[in-house]
């Protein structure tokens, strides 16, 4: 069985989406379509614009959401049976089985961003990527440290060894020093201004809600496997619920792609920029074909 799997912040580059747009004509229009949606010539900083640009939170989610579908759209006539996404691809996923239209998705995926953006700056706090120690070693060190005034949590399950802790940045870091001292092979502070999937994110999870509960989804044509359950859903109403749990709580990534081999998917085709999701999923079962779309 085939899959669709969208990748999430961080695999954005300049130029990206360039080919793709100059490849066919409904594909431009719907590219351009965005910056009406934005406000903002997105589609100008995609392609031209710097590294520093396309960090920007609300130009990196909008950014790779909007090459991400067009990237799905290539792949519009092959059979798929299941979809999921990392993080924001979750968003993207919804609109490669039919739930929510380019428009809406995109607006929900810029909504999302600036709330993001927001709730960052009320507090200081960052992400750290944990590679070489069982899972349970670094819930442990995050459980023991963890206050409500200095909190750190596991927040994305990535593959087997890999996982992502997220915070206030003094317990990040704190962590990290823990974490390294247990055996961890790296510890390493990711450049991002905010703990996302962490309860520091629960500002923005409140207005993403407002704005999910007013958008009109569809039913989907394919189940999606969603970050905060890892298992197939199909319902409207499970999939709003799961959406807007997603951003406090962890990114079951590993769980995710196993139940979806559990359920005969054998074939992943990552649909976005760069190659992050390939690898993952190799290191999670090496015995699955993983593909790409894009760049």
């Amino acid at each position: 069985m085939n899959s669709l799997v969208f990748p999430g912040q961080g695999s954005q580059f300049p130029g990206m989406g360039k080919e793709i747009y100059e490849s066919r004509a409904d594909i431009k229009e719907m590219m351009n379509s965005a910056n009406d949606i934005l406000g903002f010539n997105i589609i100008d900083i995609m392609f031209n614009g710097t590294v520093e640009q396309l960090i920007q939170t609300k130009v990196t989610q909008p950014a790779i959401f909007i090459y991400s579908i067009a990237s799905a759209k290539v792949n519009e006539n092959s059979r798929i049976e299941m979809v999921a996404g990392h993080s924001l691809g979750e968003f993207s996923a919804l609109v490669g089985n039919g739930v929510l239209s380019f428009d809406s998705g995109l607006r929900l995926v810029y909504e999302r961003a600036l709330a993001m953006q927001d709730a960052c700056e009320e507090n200081p706090s960052s992400m750290a990527a944990i590679i070489g120690l069982e899972d349970s070693v670094v819930e442990s060190v995050c459980n023991e440290i963890s206050t409500e005034k200095n909190l750190v949590v596991p927040a994305n399950y990535n593959c087997p060894g890999q996982i992502v802790i997220s915070g206030h940045t003094s317990a990040v870091k704190r962590a990290c020093e823990l974490l390294k001292e247990k055996g961890a092979k790296r510890a390493i502070m990711l450049p991002v201004s905010g703990a996302f999937h962490s309860p520091l994110m629960s500002s923005a999870q409140k207005r993403l809600e407002d704005i999910i509960l007013k958008t009109k989804f569809n039913t989907p044509s394919v189940p999606i496997y969603q970050n905060y359950t890892s298992k197939a859903v199909t319902h409207i109403d499970e999939i709003k619920e799961n959406l807007i749990k997603q951003l406090t709580s962890p990114v079951n990534w590993t769980k995710t792609i196993r139940n979806m081999i559990q359920d005969n998917c054998d074939v992943f085709v990552e649909t976005g920029p760069g190659k992050v999701l390939q690898g993952l999923i190799k290191k999670i079962d090496n015995t699955v074909e993983v593909t790409s779309l894009s760049n």
